[in-house]
């Protein structure tokens, strides 16, 4: 006689449906929260997998990747929504979980993905990788989102801009409120300017490419990628844009080191410290924070244009090697090296040019790595300054009199930028340095919104760049 079973009567078990999309950033995005990956070095070989393992087209790496950008950039904003949906504390929910209710909202409140269709696969692909059980509890949470639309729930999750402002501001637009603080103070002026940077964190950069000068032209990149495809750069005369969807990878230019991948506000930062006046001769540049290599190889192509000499120093040896792999073929003498900027084993009065793009919190790169601005801390300012300090005081050290040093971040958080800079010259914890400002906004011709100087800074919203930031100071005793 059979045993009687154990299944309640009713519909006949149901295999969940893989689907491969989600499920892909579903993976990208546990790899971002367990292994503190970024989504921008995770989310490539995992599309490059799945192509290679077939069924994975176009369109599917396209919605895998805005499904899992999208999440990250408007976390905070889920989070406040699906905490008003359930009926625990968000941190008693486990990131799995988490992860797959993020995916949900993001395509009920994010997409134009219909709500039948968000929610069965969100449900789906929670029986897939959490369990039946699990995928209920899915489904009754997205079931309430869908109450709503996100204006709706904005206007109940987040407080009155008038009662709390940076919290509002945080909640409206996914930053957390000490970032949101920071970056006001450093932008100034009212509502309006703040609303339209965290809007700008929010949007998706274009990729640009920098044409090395003396290797390749922009006018070779745009006839590669085809006019309808590329447009030229907005500031930068080695800069051109692709059209969304564009590979950079393909370009025989870009495979060839010819050319790059580079934002156009890094290519203004070396593009201004490599046409600063020069007291005396111009032959031996420094970039002393050189890793990955991207200002590096276009510091090089210029350095070489004079017959220049570049040295590029990074301090961790596999960085090193991103240096080496970007300077490589560059027609002019130069120089990688796996050295401490901090504790340099360069001659003082070396150089005549130097550059040091200094470690940072990296908030001025959030388009780029929305995760950035669920990680950093305020606490981690902390720790940058005394290496940020340090950095700037041995580049001038390094450079002769009469030369000139380019102090750049790719942060607008005061503390990271022009603060480090005053507390160098004025010698607050250590000897003050001789070396005065240049004005850097005549480096920079036809950029508009530059600020009162003499340093700049750049932004999302007003430049389409990330937020780098430059000051330009010439040695002087």
């Amino acid at each position: 006689m059979n045993a009687p079973s154990r299944r309640r009567p009713g519909k006949p078990y149901r295999r969940p449906q893989k689907d491969p999309v989600r499920i892909l950033a579903f993976e990208a995005l546990r790899a971002v929260d367990e292994r503190d990956a970024y989504a921008n070095l995770v989310l490539p070989p995992l599309l490059r997998k799945a192509r290679e393992e077939g069924g994975f087209d176009g369109r599917d790496a396209a919605l895998a990747t805005e499904l899992v950008y999208g999440t990250l950039r408007r976390q905070g904003t889920y989070d406040a929504i699906i905490a008003a949906c359930v009926d625990r504390p968000l941190r008693e929910v486990d990131p799995p979980v988490l992860d797959v209710l993020s995916l949900g909202a993001h395509q009920l409140l994010g997409t134009r993905i219909p709500t039948h269709a968000a929610v069965s696969s969100s449900v789906e692909l929670a029986r897939v990788v959490l369990g039946d059980g699990r995928a209920k509890f899915v489904n009754a949470v997205l079931r309430r989102i869908t109450a709503d639309d996100l204006d709706g729930w904005l206007a109940r999750v987040a407080p009155p801009y008038d009662e709390d402002p940076e919290e509002h501001l945080g909640i409206v637009h996914s930053h957390p409120r000490w970032i949101v603080s920071a970056l006001w103070d450093a932008l100034g002026g009212g509502r309006a300017g703040i609303e339209d940077l965290l809007e700008a964190d929010n949007e998706r950069p274009e990729v640009t490419l920098v044409a090395r000068p003396g290797r390749s032209t922009t006018e070779e990149l745009i006839a590669a990628v085809g006019e309808d495809s590329a447009l030229p750069g907005r500031w930068s005369p080695y800069a051109v844009r692709l059209a969304e969807g564009g590979e950079p990878g393909a370009l025989d230019a870009v495979r060839d080191g010819r050319a790059g991948v580079q934002d156009e506000g890094s290519q203004l930062v070396a593009a201004a410290l490599a046409q600063a006046p020069l007291d005396g001769p111009d032959a031996r540049w420094l970039d002393g924070c050189a890793g990955p290599g991207g200002k590096a190889a276009l510091l090089g192509a210029l350095a070489a244009q004079r017959g220049a000499t570049l040295l590029a120093a990074e301090k961790q040896p596999h960085r090193a090697r991103l240096v080496e792999r970007a300077l490589a073929g560059n027609p002019g003498p130069y120089q990688v090296i796996a050295a401490d900027g901090t504790r340099p084993p360069w001659r003082a009065g070396t150089f005549d040019r130097v550059l040091v793009d200094v470690p940072c919190t990296g908030l001025g790169a959030l388009r780029r790595r929305p995760e950035a601005r669920w990680r950093r801390r305020p606490e981690d300012l902390e720790g940058f300054a005394p290496l940020q300090r340090g950095l700037l005081r041995e580049a001038l050290a390094a450079t002769r009199v009469g030369g000139v040093v380019g102090y750049a971040t790719c942060s607008p958080h005061l503390a990271e930028t022009r603060v480090v800079v005053d507390d160098v010259l004025k010698g607050r914890g250590g000897t003050a340095v001789s070396a005065e400002w240049i004005d850097a906004r005549p480096l920079m011709p036809g950029v508009p919104a530059l600020g009162d100087g003499p340093d700049v800074q750049l932004w999302p919203h007003l430049h389409g760049t990330d937020a780098m930031y430059l000051a330009l100071l010439r040695r002087t005793a």
